[in-house]
């Protein structure tokens, strides 16, 4: 087992390092002020290729392995976490459906813009009477002539109110219960479809999510996506790959806390000598070490076993589980070791607290993780 990246894997996460380090994390306040995303710097990292994570080269993107992508997500995570979660929400469960089960016709008519970040990508299964229980979601698409016609409504949907596109999980034959299923691929530009609510969030500030509205969409047959029917457990199949994207997003995320909290301590001193001296703060920096090489490891092991063709829907669970839970343990024990500035807002440290308890909530919580380990055990 060798668990080195390639020369080339480690030179793409340094690059995506510095570009959160260098060019985003001095925008942060403008950023945390302005809930936006400045134009340039999506520009910048659409130059980058970050939007073109997950598409393969034939159709503008990077062509990464599971294993690449998610080496560029752990360096994403380093900075601020709203731009980050703008670009993974894309590169990840927004474009991989299509990548997967999009027909030719549909990967070379939306991947070349998405490649390039003129499309926005987001995907819309979350409604108001369905979170964990992705099973009742009640938006319709009717069969009428050429169309599909929607009606119904998605909401914490990210990145829809800047997406060009939204893959959206639909039901299409209320008789076959889960198995009846199916998605859409839906230009935000169609008449009938519009953004509502955007949501006020805690954290994660840049990264918009917000209500979408379907009220007599008529959507070309030519944009469904992957078989009618589908079903409920293919569509949350899109969701799988995405959460091990999370898993190294937040093990980048810890990595840059206990680079904070190390900087912080050997400069910091209370009775005549720097903090990392004291053992109770050295035994919190080997608890977070301790976090970071366990999320570190599982991230490389469930990317790897997407690359082999291998069944991850438990080992994705456990990887988004462990990391997303590792990493609130990892931002309280950095504001524990930074104090009072720990708590101010002056100071990264405390957005990433605010930032990261979205991570396990979203694409499936820390229950619902336990719950598709659990089953799959005892399967």
């Amino acid at each position: 087992m060798d668990f080195t990246l390639s020369a080339d894997l480690q030179d793409i996460q340094t690059t995506i390092r510095s570009f959160m380090l260098d060019v985003v994390e001095p925008r942060a306040h403008e950023i945390e002020d302005t809930n936006r995303i400045p134009p340039e710097l999506t520009r910048q990292a659409a130059e980058l290729g970050l939007f073109g994570l997950s598409i393969p080269e034939e159709y503008g993107g990077t062509g990464l392995s599971t294993l690449g992508r998610c080496a560029a997500y752990e360096g994403l995570g380093h900075g601020h976490m709203g731009f980050g979660g703008m670009v993974s929400a894309h590169a990840s469960i927004g474009t991989s459906g299509l990548v997967r089960l999009g027909t030719e016709e549909q990967k070379r008519r939306f991947l070349p813009g998405m490649a390039a970040g003129d499309i926005i990508a987001g995907f819309a299964i979350t409604e108001p009477t369905s979170g964990s229980d992705a099973a009742n979601i009640r938006t319709r698409a009717t069969r009428h002539g050429d169309d599909y016609v929607l009606n119904g409504t998605k909401h914490y949907i990210s990145n829809a109110p800047i997406a060009g596109l939204l893959t959206v999980i639909a039901i299409t034959s209320p008789e076959k219960g889960t198995r009846g299923m199916s998605a859409f691929l839906v230009p935000m530009d169609t008449p009938g479809v519009r953004v509502g609510r955007i949501d006020e969030k805690m954290g994660q500030k840049g990264s918009l999510s917000s209500e979408v509205i379907f009220e007599d969409a008529a959507i070309p047959a030519g944009n469904l996506l992957g078989p009618l029917d589908l079903g409920y457990r293919e569509a949350l199949g899109i969701l799988t790959n995405g959460r091990v994207g999370i898993a190294a997003r937040s093990t980048g995320a810890m990595q840059r806390l206990l680079d904070l909290c190390i900087q912080h301590a050997k400069a910091r001193e209370q009775f005549g000598r720097p903090i990392a001296e004291f053992q109770a703060v050295q035994f919190m920096l080997a608890e977070m070490e301790v976090d970071i090489q366990t999320s570190r490891l599982l991230w490389q092991k469930v990317a790897w076993m997407v690359d082999q063709g291998q069944d991850v829907r438990r080992m994705a669970s456990v990887a988004k589980y462990h990391a997303t839970e590792a990493l609130s343990r990892v931002a309280d024990k950095a504001v524990q070791v930074a104090g009072g500035m720990g708590y101010m807002k002056e100071y990264p440290i405390e957005r990433f607290y605010r930032d990261q308890r979205l991570l396990r909530i979203y694409e499936g919580t820390s229950e619902i993780q336990k719950v598709i380990i659990a089953r799959d055990l005892l399967a």
